[in-house]
């Protein structure tokens, strides 16, 4: 047996709250100019974010490092079966809240969230409990292959039904981390692989919005006005702050010239304001954050707490990959957050639940 009253990884805990320090500095000062005009209080999105967020985030990551793991595995399942509900959801009128074509939010009352956040966590836990139990079957074709690709293929289509690419490819790839992990075949993840590269190709044909973004990829001096509009804003950005930036404060591109200043555009400000070095700073954070959760998985006392360890991290070590690569013209443009830092309750709530489960299952490993 474990020892119960050891304490969580404290460098995990260190380097999450400094990821959320650092996100609270940033929307602070990124959204000052669109809060002044959108809502008349230049600090709107802060508050939002402080109280909306990071503190009920605190108090469930807190209860989660204190819950035992291995009692998400009695309610893996339900949760992610009522949160394929809450995907349907969304699209229910006077229910599902539509915002600039997109049906991602459940409104109720006061509140909105977005489902495909809480998906990403309960995806994780409910695949770590049926690979455990399916220890004879995740080599076989028609028991292990077929059945996750079945999962994945509901999952996926009510989210590109939304739509939201970024989400769905940040998806498939933590749902491919745990399956791997688990002792898949190599050949049927680069089948997986290979079948994700012709869906890519298939989405971005039938959609035009998916095509501008993938020529703008291609050709950034495209439309530089037009499609190619937000990109440019970002890449001007990041290279006008140079190595230590213009200051904090002194972004010139958030007075409504770089749209989402305060969500998936927010590196962007980062750079611009304190440069590489400040940008180079959140990169190694995140690095830790990856280092640490990977090392929990490695020592976890079961199979159960390894893959959802690797799932957690995967997660949101993917996530801020894909984000930071995008806005900085790597990759296409997703739309995807940067965890713990772009505005957002619903990501940044779900986000602390997933490192406070991380947590506790640091407090179970022998060594760390």
């Amino acid at each position: 047996m474990r020892k119960d009253n050891k304490k969580p990884d404290q460098i995990l805990s260190i380097t999450t709250f400094a990821l959320i320090v650092f996100g609270l500095v940033m929307i602070s000062s990124a959204g000052v100019a669109i809060s002044k005009y959108r809502f008349d209080d230049g600090y709107y999105f802060f508050k939002h974010q402080l109280f909306y967020g990071v503190l009920p985030g605190l108090l469930l990551m807190f209860l989660a490092q204190k819950i035992d793991y291995r009692f998400w595995k009695k309610i893996a399942f339900f949760l992610f079966a009522v949160n394929l509900v809450f995907l349907a959801l969304v699209f229910v009128p006077g229910l599902g809240l539509k915002f600039q074509g997109a049906s991602r939010w459940i409104q109720l009352g006061p509140f909105s969230f977005q489902p495909t956040e809480m998906l990403k966590l309960t995806l994780i836990l409910y695949l770590a409990v049926w690979l455990e139990g399916k220890k004879e079957l995740k080599t076989d074709l028609f028991e292990g292959f077929f059945p996750f690709l079945a999962i994945l293929g509901v999952v996926g289509f009510l989210i590109i039904k939304q739509p939201d690419m970024g989400t769905l490819g940040v998806t498939v790839l933590i749902a491919m981390s745990v399956y791997f992990l688990s002792g898949a075949k190599t050949s049927h993840i680069a089948a997986m692989i290979g079948g994700g590269i012709v869906a890519f190709f298939a989405l971005v044909k039938f959609e035009s919005y998916r095509m501008n973004r993938l020529m703008v990829f291609l050709h950034p001096e495209l439309d530089p006005r037009g499609i190619g509009y937000q990109i440019n804003q970002a890449l001007l950005a990041i290279g006008s702050g140079g190595l230590f930036g213009l200051g904090l404060g002194h972004s010139r591109q958030k007075f409504n010239y770089l749209p989402e200043p305060v969500g998936d555009s927010i590196f962007a400000i980062i750079c611009e304001e304190i440069g590489l070095v400040g940008a180079a700073v959140l990169v190694f954070l995140f690095l830790a954050f990856a280092m640490r959760g990977f090392k929990i998985a490695k020592n976890a006392p079961d199979m159960f707490g390894r893959l959802v360890a690797v799932g957690i991290t995967s997660w949101i070590t993917f996530q801020a990959l894909i984000n930071i690569s995008a806005i900085s013209g790597l990759i296409p443009l997703t739309g995807v957050t940067l965890p713990f830092v772009s505005y957002g309750g619903t990501s940044l709530i779900f986000s602390m639940i997933g490192v406070g489960i991380l947590l506790n299952i640091s407090k179970k490993c022998e060594k760390m």
